[in-house]
C-alpha cells in the first residue's frame, strides 16, 4: 500500500527533447554538475508548460537554450523513465531543418557527436533507448 501512495504522488515531469541532426552527427549538450542528472550529456529539450504543446515547447527550449528556431520537427519516440525522486515522460522529436547554429546559452558546453560515438558520452539512463533507436535507423 504505502509504495502505491508514493507512486501516486512522485512528481511527474513532461519534457519536450529534440535529436538535432546535421548528416550522421547530432548535437547535444552537457548537464551543469548542480542539477539533477548533473555532469551527463543529453538530448536539449526542457519541460512543457501547462499552457503549450510538446511542439511549441521544444520550439521554445532549443530558442532558449541553444539559440536555434526550428523550421521542422517530427516525432521520433516516447519514453516514460522513473528515476526514483522524479518520474520523466520524454516526448522525444527528431530536428532536421533549423535556423541559427546551435551553441550553449545558458552556459552549458555544446558539441556535434557522430552518431557512432554517442555510446561513448555519460547519458542519463532515459536516453539509453534514444541512442540504441537512432543507431538502428540512421546507422
Amino acid at each position: 500500500m504505502e509504495n502505491t501512495l508514493n507512486k501516486a504522488h512522485k512528481h511527474t515531469v513532461n519534457v519536450a527533447v529534440g535529436i538535432i541532426l546535421r548528416d550522421t552527427a547530432c548535437f547535444v549538450t552537457k548537464r551543469n554538475e548542480t542539477v539533477h542528472q548533473g555532469g551527463k550529456w543529453e538530448f536539449p529539450g526542457g519541460k512543457v508548460e501547462r499552457d503549450e504543446n510538446v511542439t511549441d515547447a521544444l520550439a521554445r527550449e532549443l530558442r532558449e537554450e541553444l539559440g536555434i528556431d526550428v523550421i521542422d520537427s517530427e516525432p521520433f519516440m516516447h519514453i516514460e523513465h522513473d528515476y526514483g525522486d522524479k518520474h520523466v515522460t520524454l516526448h522525444i522529436h527528431t530536428v532536421s531543418s533549423f535556423t541559427g547554429e546551435p551553441r550553449g546559452c545558458e552556459g552549458q558546453q555544446g558539441a556535434w557527436v557522430l552518431l557512432e560515438d554517442l555510446q561513448k558520452l555519460r547519458f542519463p539512463d532515459a536516453n539509453k533507448a534514444i541512442i540504441t533507436k537512432l543507431e538502428a535507423q540512421y546507422l
